[in-house]
């Protein structure tokens, strides 16, 4: 890191299309591009701009979205010391930001994976059911993942979301040794 998920895309790609890359650290920078240049990937674009202001359109977006990073507290311990509510509560609004971007980014049918390492709520489920709440036109797809999973809370602080949050997949550290991640794929239906 960083660039392992990019560098995993291109792969995937098998270096057709183009892929863009982005970050806000202007330090992540070189390494990531080391990492890129790296694999061989041809295909991939590196650019360090706030992702609020992206507004090209896009046929699938892997939202990596900044998160508390509670889902990594078994490898890192500092994530528990900086941990605190309003944290939490300021970030969720920034993902509710890129999200929205995001989705406003995406051609008719195209795909939003929305990915975090924390296992908070308010970062995963409230940030899908929000975008499921303003757009009619965002769907949820069921993810099939050949690893141990547990189901999406459908109900977080007195607020019930959407049925369709059952489709997005928490994966927990203790059920494969990992770290908690959680998942989401998101279809912009025409």
């Amino acid at each position: 890191a960083p660039g392992s998920k990019t560098t995993q895309l291109a792969a995937i790609m098998q270096n057709k299309g183009v892929l863009i890359s982005n970050d806000s650290d202007y330090k992540r920078m070189a390494p990531l591009s080391f990492n890129i240049q790296r694999t061989g990937a041809t295909n991939t674009l590196v650019t360090l701009m706030e992702g609020r202001f992206f507004k090209m359109p896009f046929d699938k977006i892997l939202l990596d979205a900044p998160c508390s990073g509670t889902g990594t507290i078994r490898k890192s311990l500092k994530t528990l010391k900086m941990w605190n509510p309003n944290m939490v509560k300021r970030i969720a609004g920034t993902q509710r930001q890129l999200i929205d971007v995001a989705f406003n980014c995406l051609k008719p049918n195209g795909i939003i994976t929305y990915s975090t390492c924390t296992l908070e709520p308010e970062e995963n489920e409230a940030i899908i059911n929000f975008l499921l709440n303003k757009y009619e036109n965002a769907k949820l797809e069921k993810i099939n993942l050949n690893i141990k999973h547990g189901p999406a809370v459908k109900e977080f602080n007195c607020e019930k979301y959407n049925k369709e949050i059952e489709k997005c997949l928490r994966i927990w550290p203790q059920d494969n040794d990992t770290c908690g991640f959680f998942v989401a794929k998101i279809r912009k239906r025409k």
